[in-house]
């Protein structure tokens, strides 16, 4: 779109605090809207969304160090290994000393873990190809650079190593 150009009537250029206080609203519904349905899931097994995203991230790059894990989620180590005793005890995650590092713990999820994950998986990947399909392709591109606009170097950073995984 041109610079000064115009969508739905609004100017893009220069966002009002209100059309920017429309945006961040708009971010927060979404957000419910996208966590409702694994919610619902994790509910049936006592987990939270803490638990929903190591096993996302486990799933996305399996041999996870547990270091690594705790700069992706940006939590503390205690809050971490909270959910990680949890999983483990559970049977969903396994906790594999390293080869090279005997300090170093690898993180892996177990076949039931894997179901899980899928199943949540599904769930927001469902909600996210219906969202793309009514939008169209030029506002899914258009929200990927917004997304990628928000996040500094050091997340956009993550995001690259995450989004080059296998």
């Amino acid at each position: 779109m041109a610079e000064g150009g115009a969508q739905g009537g609004e100017t893009l250029l220069f966002l009002t605090d209100e059309q920017l206080r429309k945006g961040i609203e708009a971010m927060f519904f979404a957000y419910r809207a996208f966590t409702s349905d694994p919610d619902k899931i994790l509910e049936n097994h006592s987990y939270g969304r803490a638990h929903h995203r190591a096993l996302h991230f486990i799933n996305r790059q399996p041999g996870l160090t547990v270091s690594s894990l705790l700069t992706v989620l940006g939590v503390t180590k205690q809050s971490l290994n909270r959910v990680l005793r949890t999983l483990i005890e559970d049977g969903l995650v396994q906790n594999r000393v390293g080869k090279k590092d005997k300090r170093e713990r690898h993180l892996y999820l177990t076949d039931i873990g894997e179901a899980l994950e899928r199943e949540l998986s599904e769930a927001q990947r469902n909600r996210m190809r219906d969202a793309y399909r009514t939008a169209g392709p030029q506002a899914v591109a258009g929200f990927r650079q917004v997304l990628d606009a928000m996040m500094d170097g050091e997340l956009q950073r993550q995001f690259k190593t995450i989004k080059d995984a296998p």
